[in-house]
């Protein structure tokens, strides 16, 4: 009897429900596995003039609180942006936190969107939300989209309606020594 009872709870466990775990929860879990490490990454689309290219790209997730990841982004020598992404009401919230070196606000600053579902475990896709469009209005059209796989993590932007495209991929399968604090951050 023992040993029924053992593998019943044991059988319970295993999640037979029928329902599957959300496919934002398994792009949260996943993003999570990697808190606390950096990457390096390279710029794969961008406008011949963008000031990105040639640059040392740096994403390190920072900061990993109950449904807050920060990830300070660097480009070159300048700690100036992070990624903010909190998971709230099933669906997870993009913002772009600029700083200046003194660590005070940008005056563009906290832009971004919303995802508009669950999205798919390996993609999260964030259309620009009244806030952005009130702050940059050109900026209204804007879809930023984050892929995540084993092996990599790419951060998107496309410009509805114009050729304005921005790909940066980072490598997870090679974490880099962590960087210094973002602007406006303790060390």
């Amino acid at each position: 009897m023992k040993f029924i009872f053992s593998f019943l709870t044991f059988f319970i466990s295993l999640n037979f429900s029928g329902q599957e775990i959300d496919p934002l929860d398994q792009f949260w879990n996943k993003l999570e596995q990697h808190c606390g490490k950096a990457f390096a990454g390279e710029v794969i689309e961008a406008p011949e003039n963008d000031d990105f290219r040639g640059k040392k790209l740096v994403m390190h997730l920072r900061s990993c609180e109950e449904n807050i990841i920060k990830i300070p982004f660097f480009v070159g020598e300048d700690r100036s942006r992070t990624w903010v992404l909190n998971k709230k009401n099933a669906t997870i919230e993009l913002r772009h936190d600029h700083r200046h070196k003194d660590g005070t606000s940008d005056e563009v600053t906290m832009y971004g969107g919303i995802s508009s579902n669950h999205g798919l475990p390996h993609l999260q896709v964030f259309p620009a939300d009244q806030e952005t469009a009130n702050l940059i209005p050109e900026a209204a059209s804007n879809v930023w989209w984050i892929t995540l796989t084993d092996t990599g993590f790419t951060y998107n932007l496309r410009r509805i309606g114009t050729d304005r495209f921005f790909t940066v991929k980072f490598d997870l399968t090679e974490p880099i020594k962590t960087p210094a604090a973002p602007w406006g951050w303790e060390e």
